[in-house]
C-alpha cells in the first residue's frame, strides 16, 4: 500500500491544482491521489437505508389564495435542479450534488441566515443502503516539525481533507478554492461510492454530499424563522500595535 510524502501532502495537492494544472495531474498529484484511493478504504462507512437528513434552503414561497401566510417551498424547489448547479464545495459547476446534514439545526446553521429571515427546510428519507467516504477524524490541530511515522501522517491529511470539505463557503470566495475538494469527490464517485461525509463548523453533527440526487426523497418540509444569532469572538494571537498613534493605550479594549 502506498503512503503519503508528508503530513502536509494535501496542502501540497491543494496548490498544485489550484495554482499549476488542473485538469492534467503531474505525477505527485497522480501518486497523492493514488494514496488516498488506498487509504480511504478504512474511512467507509454504512448508511442504513430510512435513515431521515435535513436539507435547508433560505427562502419560502406564497400561494396566491393565502396573501399574508408564508409556506415552505415546495417538493421539487427542495433539491438541486438537473440541469443547473453553481460550483460547491463537493460538486463542480453544472453537476449537481445533494447537500443534506444530520442534524436539523445544523442544516439551519449551515445557509447563515439573518435575523429575521425564512428558512424552508426539508426531511429526506434515505432509500437505500448507502456506502459513503467519511472525512471526518477525531484529530484536532496537528502541526509537526519534523515528518512523522506513516500512520500519524495519514492522519494528518485526513484531517486536512476533513477542514477542507467543512471550511464554510463564502461566496467571496475564489472559485479555484472548490477545485481540490471536488477533484477529490469525483475520485470518491469514481470508486463507486455514494457520497461524502464530512464535518460542520457552523453547527453540531456533520454533513453529507450524496451523488445521485434520486438516493433520497422528501418527506416533509417545515418553515422557520430566525429569531437570534449569537456570534462568540476569540482574538487570535497575531495582532500588532502602531505605538505613534496609540501611546500606551491597550488596543485590545480592556
Amino acid at each position: 500500500m502506498s503512503e503519503f510524502k508528508s503530513w502536509q501532502s494535501y496542502w501540497e495537492f491543494a496548490q498544485a491544482t489550484t495554482r499549476r494544472t488542473r485538469y492534467v495531474h503531474d505525477p505527485g498529484v497522480e501518486e497523492f491521489l493514488q494514496t488516498v484511493r488506498e487509504s480511504c478504504k478504512k474511512q467507509i462507512e454504512t448508511i442504513p437505508a430510512n435513515r431521515v437528513w435535513w436539507r435547508a434552503q433560505l427562502g419560502h414561497a406564497h400561494q396566491p389564495m393565502y396573501e399574508d401566510e408564508d409556506f415552505p417551498y415546495p417538493a421539487e424547489r427542495m433539491k438541486p435542479l438537473r440541469d443547473r448547479a453553481g460550483e460547491g464545495r463537493a460538486n463542480p459547476k453544472g453537476i449537481p450534488y445533494l447537500y443534506l446534514s444530520t442534524k436539523r439545526e445544523t442544516a439551519l446553521a449551515e445557509v447563515r441566515p439573518w435575523i429575521g429571515s425564512l428558512i424552508s427546510v426539508g426531511a429526506f428519507e434515505i432509500l437505500r443502503e448507502l456506502r459513503i467516504v467519511n472525512c471526518t477524524t477525531d484529530v484536532h490541530n496537528i502541526v509537526y516539525f519534523e515528518e512523522p511515522l506513516p500512520d500519524e501522517r495519514e492522519k494528518a491529511v485526513w484531517f486536512a481533507i476533513d477542514r477542507a470539505f467543512s471550511r464554510p463557503v463564502d461566496p467571496a470566495d475564489d472559485v479555484a478554492a472548490y477545485v481540490p475538494t471536488q477533484i477529490l469527490a469525483e475520485l470518491f464517485k469514481a470508486e463507486g461510492y455514494d457520497g461524502i461525509g464530512y464535518r460542520s463548523s457552523l453547527g453540531p453533527g456533520h454533513n453529507i454530499a450524496l451523488f445521485d440526487l434520486d438516493v433520497a426523497d422528501l418527506i416533509a418540509c417545515l418553515l422557520f424563522e430566525v429569531k437570534d444569532i449569537s456570534f462568540k469572538f476569540e482574538q487570535r494571537p497575531n495582532s500588532y500595535q502602531v505605538k505613534d498613534h496609540i501611546g500606551n493605550k491597550d488596543p485590545g479594549g480592556t
